[in-house]
């Protein structure tokens, strides 16, 4: 374990254990089987990034409520939903080590108790009675989900530009990061200026944390993953990495890359042979030093706080965002 990982957990150890505690509160179901299947992911070893944002950005607004833990399951709930749906999209084999929810209970109930937590979220918002946050929730739910087309229209398309996926990304991914952001702020009514800068803060770092995440793809194991290594590239998802590579390859090894892309059942050699190409191109080097620069715009939007331990817990988060492996 890195000495900031261990630090980070060290820091958030009593925040992390409430949340955990509010997350099995919260849950409010009345059927076993809608408690299993959504425990199956929610419960497997979710790191609580989202929510643990949430309830920094309340904090170093000033929140002095005892709704923070309570509020900020909505972005796990919100997550956790859609993994469940994703899966099913993806025809995906493992999450966080595990079999996929829809492999045990079937497609039918992994969506409608996705559909449940998504229900379940908005309730939660309410109890805030901040016609804000209940519509910030709604903002990035419809993001999610468009973000989540997008990206679907988009499968197997070797044309995709940086622009376009970075949109995608946006939209399914750093809506959620920016949305548990700047919900802290509006919790503890926070002023114009520091609700803009959470909302800067969390859009960079989202942003961050998903191009991190595309470079598992070609850097990360199974057993650290959790998920089968290759599976965005067999799913047809044109990722940053490949975006780049693919735009400065020379004409035979664009081509060598596409014939990999375009047979998703290409070999393990095939996949190395992708793999070195990446950093021939430098897919892999440009990808990191996109997210470097988006954690770095992510911490000079802090700078408008003062110093305090909570912003010191966020800036550590958003240099650990460049190693996924929290």
């Amino acid at each position: 374990m890195s000495q900031l990982k261990q630090t980070i957990l060290e820091t958030a150890a009593k925040d992390l254990a409430e949340i955990e505690t509010a997350l099995k509160n919260n849950l409010n179901t009345y059927l076993d089987l809608v408690s299993k299947a959504a425990g199956h992911i929610l419960f497997s070893g979710g790191k609580r990034f989202r929510p643990l944002l949430m309830v920094l950005s309340a904090r170093i607004c000033g929140y002095s409520g005892t709704y923070d833990k309570t509020f900020s399951v909505i972005f796990e709930y919100l997550h956790t939903a859609t993994l469940l749906h994703d899966d099913i999209v993806d025809e995906a084999t493992l999450r966080r080590g595990k079999p996929v929810a829809n492999s045990i209970w079937g497609s039918a109930i992994a969506v409608l108790v996705g559909d449940f937590l998504l229900a379940r979220s908005l309730s939660i918002a309410a109890e805030t009675n901040k016609i804000e946050v209940i519509q910030a929730i709604g903002e990035v739910t419809e993001d999610m989900a468009q973000g989540e087309i997008h990206q679907l229209l988009n499968k197997g398309s070797l044309d995709l530009t940086e622009m376009e996926y970075k949109e995608v990304i946006r939209r399914k991914t750093a809506s959620l990061i920016q949305g548990a952001c700047r919900t802290g702020a509006l919790i503890a009514g926070a002023s114009p200026e520091k609700e803009k800068a959470l909302t800067v803060f969390g859009l960079n770092l989202g942003f961050a944390f998903q191009m991190a995440d595309d470079l598992l793809d070609y850097t990360s194991d199974t057993e650290t993953l959790g998920k089968t290594i290759g599976a965005d590239l067999r799913e047809g998802k044109m990722t940053l990495p490949l975006i780049h590579t693919l735009k400065n390859a020379n004409t035979t090894d664009q081509e060598t890359i596409r014939k990999i892309i375009q047979n998703p059942d290409f070999s393990e050699k095939e996949f190395n042979t992708l793999k070195r190409l990446l950093d021939t191109y430098g897919g892999i080097r440009y990808t990191i030093d996109r997210a470097a620069k988006h954690v770095d715009e992510a911490k000079d939007a802090l700078s408008i706080f003062a110093s305090s331990e909570t912003k010191d817990l966020l800036m550590m988060l958003a240099d650990y965002t460049l190693n996924r492996n929290l």
